[in-house]
């Protein structure tokens, strides 16, 4: 009887570990520009939006490295083995990032941390928004072929950039148009909220289909209801 394969070949699975890592570098070096560059000119215009924007590229950072360190290695079982510390890394990115945006949303609504008038921050967030959903759906493609739910839970919290850099300039434009502080924080919110269950998600290593090595399903599980299946 003819053994039918359920996944990608040896060779496919090296190219799709060699695009995500190539994809996670792209991504380091982009937020690493941008948070220098959000935090900069948040400190400039003392805006606390453009200021946790950057810290979320550095958590973003974290999170992208944590996958360049598991896809590092070139023996597929390494990776493998390597997949729950990961997915804890990226878990934890998400919590502080939620952590930092409630915080600083509550700070703003009180009237102690409004966000200031910044060109070069609403041309950033403008950007990022413009860049980091094509970076988000690369690498998720990849990361739910290869069945590696920490490339996909990372491509999640690039896709979070992208919410958040709509968020920014959104408030930055009215908050410069009209003078609404408070749209800004409130949007922050939803986004911390997103945060949360994004990170829910990869601490329990849920994201794709092909569990890793290291998580047992109980039986009678559902294993459709997960990103890669859709």
């Amino acid at each position: 009887m003819t053994a039918v394969s359920l996944g990608p070949s040896p060779a496919r699975r090296d190219a799709l570990a060699r695009r995500i890592r190539l994809l996670v570098t792209a991504t380091i070096g982009y937020n690493v520009v941008e948070a220098v560059v959000a935090i900069t000119a948040g400190t400039i215009a003392s805006s606390t939006a453009l200021i946790g924007f950057g810290l979320d590229s550095v958590i973003e950072v974290s999170s992208a490295a944590a996958v360049a360190w598991q896809f590092s290695a070139r023996d597929p079982a390494v990776r493998e083995a390597r997949e729950k510390r990961t997915l804890r890394i990226i878990a934890f990115s998400f919590f502080a990032l939620a952590l930092y945006v409630t915080v600083d949303s509550v700070r703003a609504l009180t009237g102690t941390g409004e966000a200031g008038h910044s060109v070069p921050g609403i041309v950033l967030a403008g950007l990022s928004l413009a860049i980091m959903p094509f970076l988000s759906a690369a690498q998720r493609k990849a990361g739910r072929e290869i069945g590696s739910a920490s490339a996909v839970a990372d491509s999640k919290q690039t896709l979070l950039c992208t919410y958040l850099s709509a968020v920014l300039l959104v408030g930055l434009l009215v908050n410069l148009l009209l003078g609404w502080t408070w749209a800004d924080p409130v949007a922050a919110l939803v986004i911390s909220a997103i945060a949360v269950k994004e990170g829910r998600d990869a601490w329990q290593g849920r994201g794709c289909c092909a569990a890793p090595t290291w998580a047992t399903p109980q039986a009678g599980a559902d294993t459709h209801n997960c990103d890669c299946c859709s």
